[in-house]
Protein backbone atom coordinates (compact mmCIF):
# COMPACT_ATOMS: atom_id res chain seq x y z
CA UNK A 1 0.00 0.00 0.00
CA UNK A 2 1.22 3.48 -0.84
CA UNK A 3 0.53 6.53 1.27
CA UNK A 4 -0.46 9.66 -0.62
CA UNK A 5 0.28 13.14 0.64
CA UNK A 6 -0.75 16.42 -0.96
CA UNK A 7 2.18 18.77 -0.40
CA UNK A 8 1.69 22.54 -0.69
CA UNK A 9 4.13 24.41 -2.94
CA UNK A 10 5.38 27.67 -1.44
CA UNK A 11 6.68 30.70 -3.29
CA UNK A 12 9.81 30.66 -1.13
CA UNK A 13 10.62 27.14 -2.44
CA UNK A 14 11.70 28.46 -5.86
CA UNK A 15 15.23 29.05 -7.18
CA UNK A 16 16.52 31.63 -9.65
CA UNK A 17 15.18 29.59 -12.59
CA UNK A 18 11.64 29.62 -11.15
CA UNK A 19 11.82 25.90 -10.28
CA UNK A 20 11.44 24.27 -6.89
CA UNK A 21 15.00 24.13 -5.52
CA UNK A 22 16.60 20.68 -5.27
CA UNK A 23 17.02 21.08 -1.50
CA UNK A 24 13.33 21.78 -0.97
CA UNK A 25 12.30 18.46 -2.53
CA UNK A 26 14.03 16.66 0.35
CA UNK A 27 11.92 18.72 2.75
CA UNK A 28 8.82 17.54 0.84
CA UNK A 29 9.92 13.91 1.28
CA UNK A 30 10.28 14.44 5.00
CA UNK A 31 6.77 15.93 5.21
CA UNK A 32 5.30 12.94 3.33
CA UNK A 33 7.16 10.43 5.51
CA UNK A 34 5.94 12.05 8.73
CA UNK A 35 2.39 12.25 7.37
CA UNK A 36 2.45 8.52 6.55
CA UNK A 37 3.53 7.58 10.06
CA UNK A 38 1.03 9.86 11.75
CA UNK A 39 -1.92 8.62 9.71
CA UNK A 40 -1.23 4.89 9.93
CA UNK A 41 -4.57 3.03 10.11
CA UNK A 42 -3.45 -0.32 11.54
CA UNK A 43 -4.32 -1.78 14.94
CA UNK A 44 -3.68 0.23 18.09
CA UNK A 45 -0.18 -1.20 18.89
CA UNK A 46 1.03 -0.78 15.31
CA UNK A 47 -0.53 2.67 15.09
CA UNK A 48 1.24 3.79 18.26
CA UNK A 49 4.51 2.33 16.98
CA UNK A 50 4.17 4.15 13.64
CA UNK A 51 3.59 7.45 15.44
CA UNK A 52 6.54 6.78 17.76
CA UNK A 53 8.82 6.25 14.74
CA UNK A 54 8.12 9.84 13.68
CA UNK A 55 10.09 11.13 16.66
CA UNK A 56 12.72 8.37 16.85
CA UNK A 57 14.29 8.01 13.39
CA UNK A 58 17.52 9.15 11.79
CA UNK A 59 18.27 9.21 8.07
CA UNK A 60 21.20 7.03 7.04
CA UNK A 61 21.12 7.67 3.29
CA UNK A 62 19.20 9.58 0.61
CA UNK A 63 19.15 8.77 -3.11
CA UNK A 64 17.28 11.39 -5.14
CA UNK A 65 16.68 11.46 -8.91
CA UNK A 66 15.30 14.72 -10.28
CA UNK A 67 13.17 13.98 -13.37
CA UNK A 68 11.48 17.26 -14.38
CA UNK A 69 11.33 20.83 -13.08
CA UNK A 70 8.43 21.68 -10.78
CA UNK A 71 7.18 25.27 -10.98
CA UNK A 72 5.00 27.28 -8.64
CA UNK A 73 1.25 26.79 -8.47
CA UNK A 74 -1.50 27.84 -6.05
CA UNK A 75 -2.09 24.33 -4.85
CA UNK A 76 -0.29 21.14 -3.97
CA UNK A 77 1.81 18.49 -5.65
CA UNK A 78 1.14 14.80 -4.97
CA UNK A 79 3.64 12.56 -3.18
CA UNK A 80 3.34 8.80 -2.82
CA UNK A 81 5.58 7.01 -0.34
CA UNK A 82 5.93 3.37 0.58
CA UNK A 83 8.37 0.86 2.10
CA UNK A 84 10.61 -1.24 -0.14
CA UNK A 85 12.79 -3.03 2.40
CA UNK A 86 12.67 -3.83 6.13
CA UNK A 87 15.75 -5.08 7.96
CA UNK A 88 16.50 -5.79 11.61
CA UNK A 89 17.55 -2.24 12.46
CA UNK A 90 16.61 -0.19 9.39
CA UNK A 91 14.08 0.21 6.60
CA UNK A 92 14.06 1.81 3.17
CA UNK A 93 11.30 4.07 1.89
CA UNK A 94 10.61 5.07 -1.72
CA UNK A 95 8.88 8.20 -2.99
CA UNK A 96 7.43 9.66 -6.14
CA UNK A 97 6.49 13.33 -6.53
CA UNK A 98 4.05 13.84 -9.39
CA UNK A 99 0.96 15.44 -10.92
CA UNK A 100 -1.77 13.03 -12.00
CA UNK A 101 -3.77 13.93 -15.11
CA UNK A 102 -7.40 13.20 -16.02
CA UNK A 103 -6.40 10.27 -18.25
CA UNK A 104 -4.50 8.63 -15.37
CA UNK A 105 -1.05 9.50 -16.71
CA UNK A 106 1.52 11.22 -14.54
CA UNK A 107 4.16 13.89 -14.79
CA UNK A 108 6.88 12.68 -12.43
CA UNK A 109 9.14 15.34 -10.96
CA UNK A 110 11.23 13.21 -8.62
CA UNK A 111 11.88 9.64 -7.49
CA UNK A 112 13.84 8.90 -4.33
CA UNK A 113 14.68 6.40 -1.62
CA UNK A 114 15.64 6.95 2.01
CA UNK A 115 17.27 4.50 4.41
CA UNK A 116 16.18 5.14 8.01
CA UNK A 117 17.04 3.57 11.35
CA UNK A 118 15.29 3.85 14.74
CA UNK A 119 17.48 5.72 17.18
CA UNK A 120 17.76 6.02 20.97
CA UNK A 121 18.64 9.68 21.31
CA UNK A 122 19.23 9.52 25.06
CA UNK A 123 22.06 7.05 24.42
CA UNK A 124 23.05 8.30 20.93
CA UNK A 125 22.82 4.86 19.34
CA UNK A 126 20.63 3.00 16.81
CA UNK A 127 18.35 0.16 17.86
CA UNK A 128 16.46 -2.75 16.31
CA UNK A 129 12.90 -2.41 15.05
CA UNK A 130 10.28 -3.81 17.41
CA UNK A 131 7.69 -6.37 16.28
CA UNK A 132 4.98 -3.68 16.43
CA UNK A 133 7.04 -1.31 14.31
CA UNK A 134 7.69 -4.01 11.73
CA UNK A 135 3.93 -4.70 11.63
CA UNK A 136 3.21 -1.02 11.06
CA UNK A 137 5.75 -0.81 8.23
CA UNK A 138 4.52 -4.06 6.65
CA UNK A 139 1.28 -2.31 5.65
CA UNK A 140 3.26 -0.12 3.22
CA UNK A 141 5.66 -2.69 1.74
CA UNK A 142 5.81 -3.03 -2.03
CA UNK A 143 8.18 -5.23 -4.00
CA UNK A 144 10.36 -2.54 -5.53
CA UNK A 145 14.09 -2.14 -5.30
CA UNK A 146 15.78 1.20 -4.67
CA UNK A 147 18.24 2.70 -7.15
CA UNK A 148 21.83 1.67 -7.57
CA UNK A 149 23.97 2.54 -4.58
CA UNK A 150 27.05 4.59 -5.35
CA UNK A 151 29.51 5.50 -2.60
CA UNK A 152 31.64 8.61 -2.93
CA UNK A 153 35.36 8.05 -3.18
CA UNK A 154 38.03 9.47 -0.88
CA UNK A 155 38.28 13.24 -0.77
CA UNK A 156 40.74 15.13 -2.93
CA UNK A 157 41.18 18.12 -0.64
CA UNK A 158 42.47 21.33 -2.13
CA UNK A 159 41.69 24.84 -0.97
CA UNK A 160 39.58 25.68 -4.02
CA UNK A 161 37.12 23.02 -2.86
CA UNK A 162 36.94 24.11 0.78
CA UNK A 163 33.82 25.68 2.27
CA UNK A 164 33.26 26.42 5.99
CA UNK A 165 29.91 25.04 7.16
CA UNK A 166 28.43 27.16 9.92
CA UNK A 167 25.47 25.58 11.67
CA UNK A 168 22.57 27.87 12.52
CA UNK A 169 20.54 27.21 15.65
CA UNK A 170 17.43 26.80 13.46
CA UNK A 171 19.16 23.94 11.59
CA UNK A 172 19.00 21.72 14.68
CA UNK A 173 16.16 19.40 15.70
CA UNK A 174 14.85 18.78 19.23
CA UNK A 175 17.60 16.21 19.83
CA UNK A 176 20.40 18.65 19.04
CA UNK A 177 21.27 17.11 15.65
CA UNK A 178 21.28 18.98 12.36
CA UNK A 179 18.18 17.92 10.40
CA UNK A 180 18.88 15.70 7.38
CA UNK A 181 17.44 18.28 4.96
CA UNK A 182 19.99 20.89 6.05
CA UNK A 183 22.86 18.71 4.80
CA UNK A 184 21.55 19.26 1.26
CA UNK A 185 21.72 23.01 1.88
CA UNK A 186 25.30 22.80 3.15
CA UNK A 187 26.32 20.71 0.14
CA UNK A 188 24.60 23.11 -2.26
CA UNK A 189 26.42 26.07 -0.71
CA UNK A 190 29.73 24.20 -0.98
CA UNK A 191 29.14 23.35 -4.68
CA UNK A 192 28.24 26.95 -5.52
CA UNK A 193 31.40 28.16 -3.79
CA UNK A 194 33.46 25.60 -5.74
CA UNK A 195 32.01 26.63 -9.10
CA UNK A 196 32.49 30.33 -8.38
CA UNK A 197 36.19 29.65 -7.78
CA UNK A 198 36.61 27.40 -10.81
CA UNK A 199 35.37 30.11 -13.20
CA UNK A 200 35.36 33.51 -11.42
CA UNK A 201 34.96 35.37 -14.77
CA UNK A 202 31.97 33.62 -16.39
CA UNK A 203 32.10 35.12 -19.91
CA UNK A 204 30.19 32.76 -22.20
CA UNK A 205 29.52 30.51 -19.19
CA UNK A 206 26.76 32.92 -18.14
CA UNK A 207 24.67 31.58 -21.02
CA UNK A 208 24.63 28.10 -19.42
CA UNK A 209 22.90 27.08 -16.20
CA UNK A 210 23.34 23.93 -14.13
CA UNK A 211 20.64 21.76 -12.59
CA UNK A 212 20.90 18.81 -10.21
CA UNK A 213 19.95 15.52 -11.87
CA UNK A 214 20.77 13.15 -9.01
CA UNK A 215 22.00 13.43 -5.43
CA UNK A 216 23.19 10.73 -3.05
CA UNK A 217 24.06 11.51 0.57
CA UNK A 218 25.42 9.15 3.22
CA UNK A 219 24.97 10.32 6.82
CA UNK A 220 27.77 8.94 9.00
CA UNK A 221 28.02 11.01 12.21
CA UNK A 222 25.51 13.61 13.49
CA UNK A 223 26.43 17.25 13.00
CA UNK A 224 25.84 19.32 16.12
CA UNK A 225 25.35 23.03 16.72
CA UNK A 226 28.54 24.83 17.75
CA UNK A 227 30.32 28.12 17.25
CA UNK A 228 33.23 26.75 15.21
CA UNK A 229 32.65 25.89 11.54
CA UNK A 230 32.86 22.40 10.08
CA UNK A 231 34.78 21.80 6.85
CA UNK A 232 33.13 20.87 3.55
CA UNK A 233 35.47 19.65 0.80
CA UNK A 234 34.22 19.29 -2.78
CA UNK A 235 35.93 18.05 -5.92
CA UNK A 236 35.15 17.05 -9.51
CA UNK A 237 35.13 13.28 -10.07
CA UNK A 238 33.72 13.07 -13.64
CA UNK A 239 33.20 15.33 -16.65
CA UNK A 240 30.79 14.19 -19.35
CA UNK A 241 29.44 15.69 -22.56
CA UNK A 242 26.68 17.69 -20.85
CA UNK A 243 27.18 16.81 -17.18
CA UNK A 244 29.68 16.70 -14.37
CA UNK A 245 29.86 14.89 -11.03
CA UNK A 246 30.83 16.70 -7.84
CA UNK A 247 31.63 14.69 -4.73
CA UNK A 248 31.79 16.20 -1.26
CA UNK A 249 32.62 15.42 2.34
CA UNK A 250 31.60 17.33 5.44
CA UNK A 251 34.31 16.85 8.05
CA UNK A 252 35.27 17.69 11.60
CA UNK A 253 39.04 17.56 11.34
CA UNK A 254 39.86 14.10 9.97
CA UNK A 255 36.45 12.68 10.94
CA UNK A 256 34.04 12.36 7.97
CA UNK A 257 30.50 13.28 9.05
CA UNK A 258 28.75 12.94 5.67
CA UNK A 259 29.61 12.02 2.08
CA UNK A 260 27.77 13.01 -1.08
CA UNK A 261 27.80 12.52 -4.84
CA UNK A 262 25.83 14.93 -7.06
CA UNK A 263 25.29 14.78 -10.83
CA UNK A 264 24.93 18.23 -12.41
CA UNK A 265 23.64 18.81 -15.94
CA UNK A 266 24.37 21.90 -18.01
CA UNK A 267 21.22 23.36 -19.57
CA UNK A 268 20.37 26.22 -21.86
CA UNK A 269 18.40 28.77 -19.75
CA UNK A 270 16.08 29.57 -22.64
CA UNK A 271 15.10 26.09 -23.80
CA UNK A 272 15.83 24.11 -20.64
CA UNK A 273 17.58 21.46 -22.76
CA UNK A 274 20.91 19.87 -21.87
CA UNK A 275 23.89 21.40 -23.64
CA UNK A 276 27.68 21.14 -23.37
CA UNK A 277 29.39 23.51 -20.94
CA UNK A 278 31.18 26.56 -22.27
CA UNK A 279 34.84 25.88 -23.16
CA UNK A 280 36.18 27.75 -20.12
CA UNK A 281 33.85 25.76 -17.87
CA UNK A 282 35.00 22.43 -19.29
CA UNK A 283 38.64 23.47 -19.07
CA UNK A 284 38.33 24.37 -15.38
CA UNK A 285 36.42 21.17 -14.55
CA UNK A 286 38.88 18.94 -16.40
CA UNK A 287 41.82 20.69 -14.73
CA UNK A 288 40.41 19.89 -11.28
CA UNK A 289 39.57 16.35 -12.37
CA UNK A 290 43.15 15.92 -13.57
CA UNK A 291 44.55 17.13 -10.26
CA UNK A 292 42.31 14.70 -8.38
CA UNK A 293 43.38 11.81 -10.62
CA UNK A 294 47.02 12.74 -10.15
Amino acid sequence: MRHRYECPVRWADLDLLGHVNNVVYVDYLQEARVDMMRHHRGGAPAQQSAQALVEGLVVVRHEVSYRAPLTFRFGSVSIECWVVRVRAASFTMAYEIFDEHDDGSRTVYLRATTVLTPFVFSHERPRRLSAEEREALAAYVEDAEPGERVVAGPAHREEVGHYPVRVRFSDVDVYGHVNNVRYFEYLQEARIALMSRLWPSPGDASRTSMVVARAEVDYRVPILHREAAYDAWSWVSHVGTTSTVVESEICDGDAVLARARVVLVFVDPGSGRARPPAPEQREALEAMLGRAAG
